[in-house]
């Protein structure tokens, strides 16, 4: 074993090699640290296992001392603590049983292995089933990719109870998120906020949602198809949260408004094929109308988030600020 693999503890790397049934791991290559000094990502190459590699979640527990943005509080603290174990209970008990491989694939769980303050999460690499690439780029052809996955997804799991997951998924979510929510200076948003929240909550055909669903966390294959990753704030909700938060890290916000309802309506298209193939006694046409006018109810839920964690953040601009007032209108006509 070489030299970088230094920063991964020995006693970790001896685990995984007798985890996965390896005679022993060739080298390993960091992706990156994880969130708030909380462990690492890394993949492992292995020699003489049934595996050629592997990826490695090694997550470490202890109180970090600082957080990129200033948000190192016991609460915050907790929830990303759940959200390490949601995200293993995904992988135990959904991911291995996910059928739905050709249309929204995602990695398979191969071991996990939980201490009082470490977790190691051994999950198939996609590079192994032929999702090699990552983009920084948004074209149109690779937002369509992470569209189509989401209809797949949100398909396959409409009504489908969250046990072990988020009760209600995203990672802006605004119960998991009072010290947020007490910085915003959006007075009308601000107040506006439950009502959001409940529109959402309550509206008809509930799913899983991914829960943060930026371009960063999908794969790609070289003909264009997407793979999704990182399943920490997985849990019940509308489909509207995850196309919203793709589109939020993918848009420069100068698109035209037809070239971004194209990509919504893409998003629908995939809906209703998933629908077609996973619940067929489900109108997609029903979906989709209960769904579509919570777009923009959804973009007003993140920006709540937005604006009370960084206010000077460019996802608040005239495009997402408009969605958010057409939002707070539109609310306000239903009550």
């Amino acid at each position: 074993m070489n030299k970088p693999n230094a920063t991964v503890p020995e006693p970790i790397l001896q685990r995984l090699t007798q985890a996965i049934g390896a005679s022993n791991i060739n080298r390993i290559e960091q992706i990156q640290p994880l969130w708030g000094g909380y462990g690492q990502l890394f993949r492992a190459y292995v020699n003489n296992g049934p595996y050629s590699s592997v990826i490695v979640k090694y997550i470490r527990l202890p109180q970090p001392t600082a957080h990129p943005r200033g948000w190192n509080t016991p609460i915050s603290h907790q929830r990303k603590l759940r959200s390490y174990q949601v995200e293993v209970n995904w992988y135990k008990n959904y991911a291995n049983a996910h059928l739905q491989q050709a249309l929204s694939p995602l990695p398979h769980c191969l071991h996990v292995e939980q201490y009082t303050d470490q977790t190691l999460l051994v999950l198939q690499d996609l590079h192994t089933i032929g999702f090699t690439q990552t983009s920084t780029t948004a074209t149109p052809c690779i937002i369509r990719a992470c569209l189509t996955w989401l209809g797949h997804f949100h398909a396959k799991y409409m009504s489908v109870e969250p046990t072990g997951l988020w009760p209600v998924g995203t990672y802006w979510h605004l119960d998991t998120r009072p010290d947020e929510y007490a910085a915003l200076t959006d007075s009308p948003l601000k107040s506006a906020a439950h009502h959001i929240d409940l529109a959402l909550k309550q509206c008809p055909f509930q799913t899983l949602v991914h829960g943060d669903a930026k371009l960063a966390n999908f794969c790609f294959s070289k003909d264009n198809r997407a793979a999704a990753v990182d399943f920490q704030y997985i849990g019940q909700g509308c489909g509207m949260k995850d196309v919203i938060m793709l589109l939020s890290s993918v848009l420069n916000y100068q698109e035209p408004e037809a070239v971004i309802n194209a990509y919504v309506e893409h998003y629908f298209t995939a809906l209703t094929q998933g629908l077609i193939t996973c619940h067929p006694n489900i109108n997609p046409l029903d979906v989709q109308q209960a769904w579509q006018p919570l777009y923009c109810v959804a973009w007003a839920d993140f920006q709540r988030f937005i604006k009370g964690w960084s206010v000077e953040h460019v996802k608040i601009n005239s495009y997402t600020e408009s969605l958010t007032a057409l939002a707070l209108r539109q609310l306000a006509c239903a009550t």
